[in-house]
């Protein structure tokens, strides 16, 4: 049997990579591969710490500062990283070589991988955020172009990016389970402490800076609801959500700050999903919203307009009203739309023809 090894900083979790990654995992045993995972942190079957965001000092730009990592460093990881893909047919790469958060890993993976075969997978480009402007070594380029790599980027914005930079990718969307189970609502709620006829508005993100916790917040006010924020703060920003999450208890919101038992759970707890994020590499929680019958309310980052332009219907956070009154009078035809529109663009289903498509023509399969 073929073996496919899915490769990543950190794999198994609830951040929208792991998450991704896992429908492709899944997609690949069932293109016939056997496969396993590699990664820095997290849940896989093989763990490397080399791998892991944040492992060198500076933390971003690998390369750079007097304690990062040296050439010796890079080449030993490269090592590391040899040796426990030496049996793989294929690698697929989820994000490590896209976006900076462990440079020296990321140059180490893509020697190790020259003239193999192997799919990047790109969720946000270094260039998409401002903080990594000046990085140039991603992604990686061959050095000697022998045709056994393939970028795969999660969008047509990425794509035509990557055009531009002279790389030739492909744009395979996520992939989504519309055959899921709903959740236990009335279980979970009890569990959280919402009252009956609460109205909850459940943001499920890891609070970061561009996922924008401040517009939830005032959403949240403005319908009169309470506030469920269901992930941990990451890079830096714990300080600031402490103080965001206060000063909106002071104003006498109630705010939930707690994981839910599962996804499924999480949706059937909540009433709206609100999603106001000012940059997203696709953003899973609006397209889960509409599997599980929810409304979302979402923001204009630009990757949701080429989502908006598969149909959804979506409300505007510049326009509650709207969703006001969808709230006072339930549309249920607007969550059946939205169901469609998932079933025919987005399932797992669509991605996995996208990707037996991808590794039919690269002449990948088993």
């Amino acid at each position: 049997m073929s073996t496919c090894a899915v490769l990543s900083f950190r794999l198994g979790g609830t951040d929208g990579v792991s998450i991704v990654a896992d429908t492709w995992i899944n997609a690949l045993h069932r293109a016939g591969f056997d496969v396993r995972t590699v990664a820095g942190d997290g849940n896989a079957d093989i763990l490397l710490p080399d791998l892991a965001i944040g492992r060198w000092p500076d933390g971003t730009l690998g390369l750079h500062g007097p304690e990062a990592a040296t050439e010796a460093d890079i080449a030993q990881i490269c090592e590391i990283v040899s040796a426990a893909l030496a049996d793989c047919d294929l690698v697929v790469v989820e994000n490590l070589g896209s976006i900076p958060m462990n440079l020296p890993a990321a140059i180490a993976v893509a020697r190790a991988r020259e003239g193999r075969p192997t799919i990047w997978h790109h969720h946000d480009p270094a260039w998409q955020r401002d903080r990594y402007a000046g990085v140039i070594e991603l992604p990686p380029r061959e050095a000697v172009p022998s045709g056994q790599w393939r970028h795969v980027t999660i969008n047509e914005l990425t794509r035509q990016q990557f055009l531009d930079r002279g790389f030739t990718a492909t744009t395979i969307l996520n992939g989504f389970d519309v055959h899921a189970e709903l959740g236990d609502r009335e279980s979970e709620r009890h569990r959280l402490g919402f009252g009956v006829e609460e109205l909850v508005l459940v943001h499920p993100v890891r609070a970061i800076e561009r996922k924008n916790v401040p517009l939830a917040i005032d959403i949240a006010q403005q319908l009169g609801a309470t506030y469920w924020i269901t992930g941990p703060a990451e890079e830096g920003y714990t300080d600031t959500l402490e103080s965001l999450l206060e000063s909106a208890r002071s104003a006498g919101l109630n705010v939930g700050h707690e994981p839910s038992t599962s996804l499924a759970d999480m949706y059937a707890a909540s009433d709206v999903v609100v999603f106001p994020s000012t940059w997203e590499g696709f953003g899973n929680p609006p397209i889960d919203a509409a599997i599980h019958r929810r409304p979302a309310i979402v923001g204009h980052y630009r990757v949701a307009e080429e989502l908006r332009a598969l149909g959804f219907m979506w409300f505007d956070t510049d326009n509650l009203d709207a969703l006001k009154t969808w709230i006072s009078a339930p549309d249920e035809s607007l969550l059946d739309h939205n169901f469609e529109v998932v079933s025919s663009f987005l399932s797992l289903e669509v991605m996995q023809s996208a990707l037996t498509d991808l590794l039919d023509e690269a002449g990948w399969l088993p």
